[in-house]
């Protein structure tokens, strides 16, 4: 448990195991915890796992800036550097994972394999009542939502418990922000693997736009696989964008993806 100086932030981050580096990024207001049940199963493929918690998450306090995908991946890619690290695979849940895209294409020179976890490319990849919901959010908000394991967690473990409402209000500032990046995910160089669950919150004919987009979906893999694409999608059934980092199927779905050369 250790932190590093990356852009003005204390970012907090979580090293463990060895091996070839594995970054896990986090969704949107909780930190690296959520990934506490499925960390030992990476770590005994023989993956070094690296998880930190971003800007104004769990144990890393804000900094006078806006919550944005780009400058968090910024920050990432700065991490990655300290730690001497030439590359690194990393998985992205939500918020990660719009962090993951935004790595992959700010730096690419950072990341060897991507795994993005139920996040759009674009806002209006999300379902309707989703965005409404997005809408809807402020800060005024944070009460409510203090018997959420976030809010345990960050009151546990922040180094200003007292900004939850600043946490939440910036959250709910980020995601009002339209984005599209879909001609910049198209050109992603590092190979790709896309896990979404089949009741997310992200519409279906945008999960079959973003496998195409990464080059899956295109045609027939021939009898022997041939034309195969490097893309790889899963779709974990009875799963919700809320839930999805708990299935069953996760890791052992993504481990192989990882382990290609």
């Amino acid at each position: 448990m250790s932190y590093a100086n990356v852009n003005g932030v204390s970012m907090y981050y979580e090293d463990q195991g060895s091996g070839d580096p594995l970054l896990l990024l986090h969704g949107g207001i909780a930190g690296g915890e959520i990934f506490a049940e499925i960390a030992p199963e990476f770590a005994a493929s023989g993956r070094r796992l690296i998880v930190p918690d971003l800007q104004g998450h769990g144990r890393t306090a804000d900094i006078d800036r806006p919550l944005r995908a780009e400058s968090l991946a910024d920050d990432v890619a700065a991490l990655v550097g300290q730690l001497g690290l030439e590359r690194a695979d990393v998985m992205g849940y939500s918020l990660g994972g719009e962090v993951t895209w935004r790595l992959a294409i700010q730096h690419p020179d950072k990341v060897r394999r991507i795994v993005v976890i139920s996040t759009p490319c674009r806002r209006d990849g999300s379902f309707p009542e989703v965005l409404a919901a997005m809408d809807a959010m402020s800060a005024e908000m944070a009460p409510m939502m203090h018997q959420s394991p976030a809010y345990q967690h960050y009151a546990a473990h922040a180094p200003r418990p007292e900004d939850w409402p600043k946490l939440i209000g910036r959250t709910a500032e980020m995601l009002k922000v339209d984005f599209d990046w879909t001609g910049e995910v198209a050109r992603i160089e590092a190979p790709t693997m896309l896990v979404f669950a089949d009741s997310d919150s992200v519409m279906p004919d945008h999960v079959a736009e973003l496998f195409r987009l990464r080059g899956g979906g295109l045609r027939d893999a021939g009898w022997d696989g041939s034309a195969q694409p490097v893309a790889r999608l899963a779709v974990l059934p009875g799963q919700t964008h809320y839930d999805i980092i708990g299935a069953p199927g996760l890791v052992p779905a993504v481990l192989p993806f990882l382990a290609e050369a």
